[in-house]
């Protein structure tokens, strides 16, 4: 089926009128990849959802689609965002193509070089507020608010309307729920996300069982783990790097209503799975991405990890999003003298 973005595919299952205009970038489709090195490490059957092969390269294209179309439809003429990344590439990108206006705050200093090359390439005009991820937020839905700019952070209902249809692809490719759906949760939209298209596709008759929810927070930026906001969050999975989730209500009813669980993991765990990832498996996922695989590992290693579950990994952002952090961790390429000995010895060949 060739590809063609959500507002066409999932057309009946999305609040869209005659008037929204079908806007897309061909977001949407991303494979579904089945994780066969770690499926066997881990005794269980492993497929990760990689949604950093969207166009600006994060599952934030799937609602950022649907929340720009309805600007359009509302005759808004400029969007603005509060990130720590992937929503303001998103929201760039989308503005860009809908000839919108872009304006993004981001938190000075906090922000992957390669998500804001992202968002001033496609022409945002980028404001780094002094200040956390929720400081700049709480001052985008003031100037949304009073200034009639449309906000397009998963506050915006139609950013978590576009987001369901990752659930429904994971559905319809397997033709059935999995057991588990492990995701990264930052402000926790995504998994309030993936709970509402669950239940839609059971209420319609197209799965029979809800999947466990699982969400994943780094260990200095865990307050649905640890029941209370943090002020000051820290990790180097900058994607989830948010104290107070907007969406926390959202995500507490998911996990329940899934039997699911939040759990937290440390920057170590997660700098650990991504490298497991990618060469294990040959998948690049940011460090944000790779909080679930984390998880999974570490149930594994004290054995609490079920065996025989059939598990889907929610890769939210590309790995070339933020190569720094990970590149910290590993060695430097080895210099050699231009001769086919020098090269042989350290190949050991």
């Amino acid at each position: 089926m060739a590809r063609q973005g959500i507002l066409y595919r999932y057309e009946k299952d999305l609040p869209l009128t005659q008037a929204t205009p079908r806007i897309t970038l061909l977001e949407g489709d991303t494979p579904l990849i089945p994780l066969k090195n770690l499926s066997r490490e881990l005794d269980v059957t492993l497929w990760a959802k990689f949604d950093g092969l969207n166009p600006s390269g994060s599952f934030k294209d799937r609602g950022m689609v649907m929340a720009v179309a309805k600007a359009l439809e509302e005759k808004s003429n400029a969007v603005i965002c509060a990130s720590t990344g992937n929503t303001s590439a998103s929201a760039a990108a989308y503005a860009a193509s809908a000839g919108l206006s872009c304006f993004v705050l981001l938190p000075e200093g906090k922000v992957a070089l390669g998500k804001l090359t992202q968002a001033l390439i496609y022409g945002a005009k980028v404001v780094a507020v002094r200040g956390n991820f929720d400081e700049a937020l709480r001052l985008a839905r003031e100037l949304a608010s009073s200034k009639k700019v449309t906000l397009v952070n998963s506050l915006n209902p139609y950013r978590l309307w576009g987001q369901r249809s990752a659930a429904w692809e994971i559905c319809d490719e397997l033709s059935e729920a999995p057991d588990w759906i492990v995701l990264p949760v930052g402000n926790a939209g995504n998994i309030s996300a993936y709970a509402a298209g669950l239940e839609y596709y059971k209420e319609i008759g197209k799965i029979n069982t809800m999947p466990r929810l699982m969400g994943v927070q780094a260990e200095g930026a865990a307050p649905l783990v640890r029941g209370y906001t943090v002020e000051n969050p820290e990790t180097v999975a900058t994607a989830i790097r948010i104290g107070n989730p907007v969406n926390a209500e959202k995500a507490i009813k998911a996990i329940q209503m899934s039997c699911g669980q939040f759990a937290s993991v440390s920057d170590e765990e997660i700098l650990e799975a991504q490298r497991e990832l990618a060469s294990h498996d040959g998948v690049f996922a940011e460090p944000a991405s790779c909080a679930p695989l984390a998880f999974l590992l570490k149930l594994k290693r004290s054995g609490k990890l079920p065996q025989g579950l059939r598990i889907v990994l929610i890769l939210t952002g590309n790995g070339l999003k933020d190569p720094d952090a990970p590149l910290k961790g590993l060695p430097d390429p080895i210099a050699v003298d231009g001769t086919i000995e020098a090269l042989g010895g350290v190949l050991g060949l």
